[in-house]
C-alpha cells in the first residue's frame, strides 16, 4: 500500500464510517480497512494517518487504535493463527517513526501508541529494537530540559510497560542480560529525572496549583513503579549505591501532606497512588533486601503507621490503605527487629489499625446488597487478600507468628468486647458480632493439605452454640442478612468441628435460610449444605448419608430449586453445586426424581438460550448426570421419563447449534445409551448417523465427548455397526484421531471398544488397514502417550484374538514388524503402563507372550525373553498408589471455566472402565503359574535366564512371589 493522497483519502473516510450509528456503512467500511490490512505497508499507512495533523482528531484516534489492533494480530502471529506477518521492512520503519509520534500525540492518541510499542517491545526489545531505549532516554533528557511533562510521563510510562516483564518473568540468563542492559542504560536518568521531580514538588508545594502537581506527582509515580520492576528479579549495583538517595524521597512521600492537592478527591487520590507505590517498593525491599533496608525500617515503619492513622475508610483510599498494611506485615514476620515488642505497640495495631479496618463499612454493605458475585468472591473464596478486612487480619497472623501468646489473648478479648458490646444493644451493634464472626473465621488456621481448620482463639463449639446458632434459629431469615452470612460462614468453615448430631439439628435451618431474599444468604446456606455432604470421618467414610437427609429431602430440593428463581440468582452456581451435590447423596424415589429432572431440563432450555455463565452451566450437567446415574441406575422404569424430558433439550442442543453444549449433551446422550436395553431404538439410531458425519469431529472440543458417544453405541449396539458401511465410516474417524497428535489418545480409545465389542471376522477385513495406520504414525511420533497407547490395544487384541493372530496381523502388513516392536518399544515401555486394569491387562498380555510367543521363545531371542520378565515385574512390583489412576470426586471447576478452549469431564457421566480380564483375578498369581507350567517344560533353563537378566530386586520379588502362591519354578 503505497502512501499519497488518494490513500490518505480512502484511509480517513473508512475510519469515519466505522464511527457511524448506521450497521450498513461501518460494516463496509470494517471489511474495506479489513481487505487492505492484507496488503504489506498497511500498518505504516495507518500510523501516518495518526500522525497527519490535518486530519479530524476523531478519525486519527480510530486510526490509532486499529493500527494497534492490527500490530497486535500480525506482529508475531501465533503458529496456529491464519494471520499474515507484516514484513520486516515494514516494520523497520514502524520502529523508526513510533516513538517521536507517540511523544508529539495527544493524550489520547498517545496511549493508543503508547500500547502499540509495548505490543512491538514484547517481541523485540531489546535485541531486535537496540535503538528503542536510547531513544526513549534522548527524548526523556530533552522533555526533561524543557519541563515537558506530558512528554516525559508518556516516555516513563511506555518504559513501565516494558520493563514490567522482569516482574512476572521466569528469572533466567535471558532475561538478566535484558536486566543488565536496561539497568546500565536507564538506572542513572530514572533517578536524575526522579530526584529533579521531587525538588520541583518541594518547591511547588504550597505555591503551585494543582495543574502544575498532578503531572510531577504522576511523573514520580511512574519512577516508583519502573524502582519496582528494576529491583524485583535481585538488588542491582546501582540501586544500592544510591538507596540513600531514593530512600529519602520515598519517605518524604510518606510524612509530608500536600494541601493543594488533598483538598481534591482526585489530587488525593493521585498523591495515594504514589504513597501506594512508594508501600510496594519498601515492603519489596523488606521482602528480598532486609539486609540492606535494615537503616531505612524504623523511620519507615513509623512513617507507615502514622499515616494509617490518617487514612479515612472510605474506598477510595483502599489501595493505600492495603499496600501500607501489607508493608507492616511483612515487617511483622520478620525476626531481625524489635519493632513490636514495646509494650502497647500490639494493642495499639489492634485498636488503632486491624479493629477499624475490619469493621464493615457502608461500602461492604452495598457490595453485600448489589453485587453478590463479587462479594462472596472476595469472602467466602478467600479472593479478598487485597480488602482492607482480610490484609488485617494477616497483619495479625504476622505479628502472632513471633508474638503468639500476646495475640491470641489481645484478639480474645477484643472478641468478647464486641459481642458484649452487641448485646447490649443487638439492633444497633450488630455490626460488632459481625466483626466479632469475621476475626475468629479470618485468623483461623487451615491444616495444610486438607480443609480441616484451627482456631485458639475460642471454643469452636461453644461459640458455635452461643455466638452461631441464635443467627441459625432466628425465624426471621431477611433480618439482619450479613449477619446470618457470617454464621452460615462460621458453620462451614468449623464444619468438621460440628458434632454430627448438633449439625443435624440445624439441618432445617439451612433449608429454610434457602428462602432467604438475599443472594448471599440462601448462597452461604447452599455452600453450607453442600460442604456437610463433602466431610469426610476417618477412614474416608462419608459422615452425612442418604439416611440423614431423606426426611428433609422434598423440602431441600424445593428450596433449592425456588433459590434460583430470585431476582440475580437464576444462574447461581452455588445453589445448582449443592443441588449436583445433594442428588449425589440422597436416596432418588420417583416422586423426587420426577420434579427434579422437570425443573433441571426447564433451567436447561433457559441456558440454551443465552449460555453465559460455564460454571453454573457445568454444575447444571453434572446435576443431570447424577440424576440419570442415581436414579436409573435403581430404577430402570425411570429412563423413558429422563428421555422424555431431556430429549427435546439436547435435540434443541444440536438442533440450534448451542456448540457451547455440544460435549454435554454428547456425554449426556452416552450416559442414556448405555442404560437402555435392546434393541436400540429409532431415535438413538438417528443420533448414531449423525455422530458419524466428519464435519461434527471437526471441534477439538468436542472429540472426547464424541468418542464417549460412540464407544456407547459401540458397546451397545455392535451388530447395527456392521451394517450399511457404518464400521468403515468409525475407521475413517479412528484414523483421523490417531493421525493427530492432540487427539491420538481418543483415536486409541475407540480402537479398543472396537476390538472389544465385535467378533474377530467382522474387523478381519480392516486389521492390515488399522495397522497400516499406526506404523504410520509410529514412524514420526514416538511419544510416550502414543506408545502407552499402542500396548495397551496391542496388549487388548491379544487377549482377545491371541498373540498368533497379533504377530501374523503385524507381520503382514510388514514382514518381522512384530518383532521389532516388541524389541524397540515393549519391552522398554512396559514399566511405564499406569491405572488398574491397563496394568492387569498389560501384563497379563506380556505373560502370555512370554509363554506362548515363538518370537520370544526361541532360543536365539533369551536376552529380550529375560528383559520382557524384568519389565513385567518391574510393572507389577510398584507401590499401588503408583499405578493406580485414582479418581477423585467430583472436582471444582475453576471460576475461570470457558466452554471452549479444552474439553470438560462430566464426572458423573463418566464412562464405567469394564475389566476385559475378570476371569483372571491376579496377574501376579497368572504370571507366576504361566511360568512354573513353561518352566516344567524345561526343567533348570529359567532359574539361570532369571539371574542373568533379572535385576536383584526384581528376581527377589518373583521368588517371593513363587512361595506365596506355592509354585516354585525349576
Amino acid at each position: 500500500m503505497e502512501w499519497n493522497p488518494e490513500t490518505l483519502q480512502h484511509l480517513s473516510q473508512c475510519f469515519l464510517h466505522t464511527l457511524s450509528p448506521s450497521p450498513e456503512p461501518r460494516r463496509r467500511a470494517e471489511a474495506s480497512l479489513s481487505e487492505a490490512s492484507l496488503h504489506p505497508n498497511y500498518g505504516l499507512a495507518v500510523l501516518r494517518l495518526v500522525a497527519e495533523p490535518t486530519v479530524d482528531d476523531q478519525i486519527r484516534q480510530a486510526a490509532s487504535v486499529n493500527f494497534k489492533n492490527h500490530l497486535k494480530a500480525r506482529w508475531a502471529p501465533n503458529s496456529s493463527s491464519d494471520e499474515t506477518p507484516i514484513p520486516d521492512a515494514e516494520k523497520e520503519q514502524i520502529k523508526g517513526l513510533i516513538v517521536s509520534l507517540m511523544l508529539s500525540a495527544t493524550p489520547k492518541i498517545q496511549g493508543q501508541l503508547s500500547e502499540a510499542l509495548v505490543l512491538i517491545g514484547k517481541h523485540d526489545f531489546p535485541k531486535l529494537w537496540p535503538a528503542l531505549l536510547p531513544e526513549l532516554i534522548s527524548s526523556l533528557r530533552t522533555a526533561s530540559l524543557a519541563g515537558d511533562y506530558a512528554s516525559i510521563n508518556g516516555i516513563l510510562s511506555t518504559a513501565n510497560s516494558i520493563f514490567k516483564k522482569f516482574r512476572y518473568q521466569y528469572k533466567t540468563n535471558d532475561l538478566l542480560l535484558d536486566l543488565k542492559y536496561c539497568l546500565d542504560n536507564f538506572a542513572a536518568p530514572l533517578l536524575e529525572i526522579f530526584i529533579k521531580t521531587a525538588n520541583l514538588i518541594e518547591s511547588a508545594a504550597n505555591s503551585g496549583g494543582p495543574a502544575v502537581l498532578k503531572p510531577l506527582f504522576e511523573s514520580q509515580r511512574l519512577c516508583c513503579r519502573i524502582f519496582y520492576s528494576l529491583n524485583f528479579q535481585e538488588l542491582p549495583e546501582f540501586f544500592e549505591d544510591h538507596l540513600n538517595e531514593w530512600m529519602t524521597e520515598m519517605k518524604k512521600y510518606l510524612t509530608t501532606s500536600y494541601p493543594v492537592l488533598e483538598s481534591s478527591a482526585d489530587g488525593l487520590a493521585l498523591v495515594d497512588e504514589l504513597r501506594a507505590a512508594v508501600c510496594e517498593n519498601i515492603n519489596l525491599y523488606m521482602e528480598k533486601n532486609e539486609e540492606e533496608f535494615q537503616t531505612y525500617l524504623n523511620d519507615f515503619a513509623l512513617a507507615v503507621w502514622h499515616l494509617l492513622g490518617n487514612v479515612s475508610q472510605v474506598s477510595s483510599r483502599d489501595q493505600l490503605a492495603v499496600t501500607a498494611i501489607k508493608f507492616l506485615t511483612t515487617v511483622s514476620t520478620s525476626v531481625h527487629h524489635n519493632l513490636f515488642s514495646a509494650e502497647g505497640v500490639i494493642p495499639q495495631i489492634c485498636q488503632g489499625i486491624v479493629i477499624p479496618n475490619v469493621r464493615l463499612r457502608e461500602e461492604d454493605k452495598e457490595l453485600f446488597d448489589m453485587n453478590y458475585i463479587e462479594f462472596i468472591r472476595r469472602d467466602m473464596e478467600g479472593s479478598d487478600l487485597d480488602t482492607r478486612r482480610r490484609i488485617a487480619c494477616e497483619l495479625l497472623k504476622g505479628i502472632a507468628s513471633n508474638y503468639k501468646q500476646q495475640v491470641t489473648n489481645l484478639v480474645s478479648l477484643q472478641i468478647q468486647n464486641l459481642l458484649s458490646s452487641f448485646a447490649t444493644n443487638p439492633v444497633a451493634n450488630w455490626k460488632d458480632k459481625d466483626c466479632a464472626i469475621y476475626l475468629v473465621v479470618s485468623l483461623a488456621i487451615k491444616k495444610a493439605g486438607g480443609t480441616s481448620v484451627t482456631t485458639d482463639l475460642v471454643d469452636v463449639q461453644n461459640f458455635f452454640g452461643t455466638v452461631i446458632v441464635p443467627e441459625l434459629q432466628s425465624q426471621d431469615v431477611n433480618g439482619f442478612p450479613m449477619l446470618k452470612a457470617g454464621a452460615l460462614k462460621f458453620f462451614t468453615m468449623f464444619r468438621n468441628h460440628i458434632p454430627k448430631p448438633m449439625a443435624l439439628q440445624f439441618f432445617p435451618d439451612l433449608i429454610r435460610f434457602l428462602r432467604a431474599e438475599s443472594n448471599v444468604v440462601h448462597s452461604y446456606a447452599a455452600s453450607c449444605i453442600e460442604k456437610l455432604l463433602m466431610v469426610k470421618d476417618e477412614g474416608g467414610r462419608a459422615r452425612y448419608t442418604s439416611a440423614d437427609i431423606s426426611p428433609f429431602l422434598p423440602q431441600l430440593m424445593n428450596n433449592l430449586f425456588e433459590a434460583l428463581k430470585v431476582p440475580e440468582s437464576e444462574e447461581n452456581q452455588y445453589v445448582m453445586k449443592c443441588i449436583m451435590r445433594v442428588l449425589g447423596v440422597a436416596d432418588i424415589s420417583h416422586e423426587i426424581a420426577d420434579p427434579c429432572i422437570k425443573g433441571l431440563t426447564l433451567i436447561l432450555n433457559k441456558a440454551c438460550e443465552n449460555p453465559k455463565n460455564p460454571v453454573f452451566n457445568h454444575y447444571l450437567f453434572e446435576s443431570v448426570a447424577v440424576l440419570v446415574k442415581r436414579a436409573c441406575g435403581k430404577n430402570a422404569s425411570l429412563i423413558s421419563l429422563f428421555e422424555t424430558s431431556l430429549f427435546p433439550s439436547l435435540q434443541k442442543i444440536l438442533g440450534e447449534d448451542v456448540t457451547e453444549f455440544f460435549p454435554y449433551a454428547f456425554q449426556l446422550l452416552a450416559q442414556l445409551v448405555e442404560l437402555n436395553n435392546l434393541p436400540i431404538s429409532p431415535s438413538y439410531m438417528h443420533i448414531f448417523e449423525i455422530l458419524l458425519s466428519p464435519d461434527l469431529w471437526k471441534k477439538a472440543s468436542n472429540v472426547p465427548a464424541l468418542v464417549r458417544l460412540l464407544q456407547a453405541f459401540l458397546h451397545k449396539a455392535p451388530h447395527e455397526l456392521n451394517q450399511g458401511g457404518r464400521l468403515q465410516q468409525v475407521l475413517v474417524i479412528f484414523n483421523k484421531l490417531v493421525s493427530a497428535r492432540s487427539t491420538d489418545e481418543q483415536g486409541f480409545y475407540v480402537l479398543n471398544t472396537i476390538i472389544e465389542s465385535l467378533e474377530y471376522n467382522v474387523i478381519a477385513p480392516y486389521i492390515g488397514g488399522i495397522w497400516s495406520a499406526l506404523f504410520t504414525v509410529l514412524q514420526t511420533r514416538q511419544t510416550g502417550k502414543f506408545i502407552k497407547s499402542l500396548l495397551i490395544f496391542m496388549s487388548l487384541f491379544l487377549v482377545k484374538h491371541s498373540s498368533q493372530k497379533l504377530a501374523d496381523t503385524m507381520n503382514a502388513v510388514q514382514g518381522n514388524i512384530f518383532q521389532v516392536i516388541l524389541v524397540q518399544f515393549w519391552i522398554s515401555n512396559l514399566k511405564l503402563i499406569t491405572g488398574v486394569i491397563e496394568t492387569k491387562l498389560t501384563a497379563v498380555a506380556s505373560t502370555r507372550l512370554l509363554c506362548e510367543s515363538p518370537a520370544l521363545l526361541d532360543a536365539a531371542a533369551v536376552e529380550h525373553w529375560g528383559k520382557m520378565l524384568d519389565s513385567i515385574m518391574t510393572l507389577l512390583s510398584r507401590p499401588e498408589q503408583d499405578r493406580v489412576e485414582e479418581d477423585p470426586e467430583m472436582p471444582d471447576i475453576a471460576e475461570n471455566a470457558g466452554y471452549s478452549a479444552t474439553f470438560v469431564h462430566l464426572h458423573n457421566a463418566g464412562k464405567r472402565e469394564d475389566d476385559p480380564l475378570k476371569d483372571i483375578r491376579d496377574p501376579k498369581e497368572f504370571l507366576v503359574n504361566s511360568l512354573a507350567r513353561l518352566a516344567a517344560l524345561s526343567p533348570g533353563r529359567y532359574p539361570q535366564i532369571f539371574s542373568q537378566y533379572l535385576d536383584p530386586t526384581n528376581q527377589a520379588e518373583l521368588h517371593r512371589l513363587c512361595e506365596f502362591y506355592k509354585c516354585p519354578i525349576a
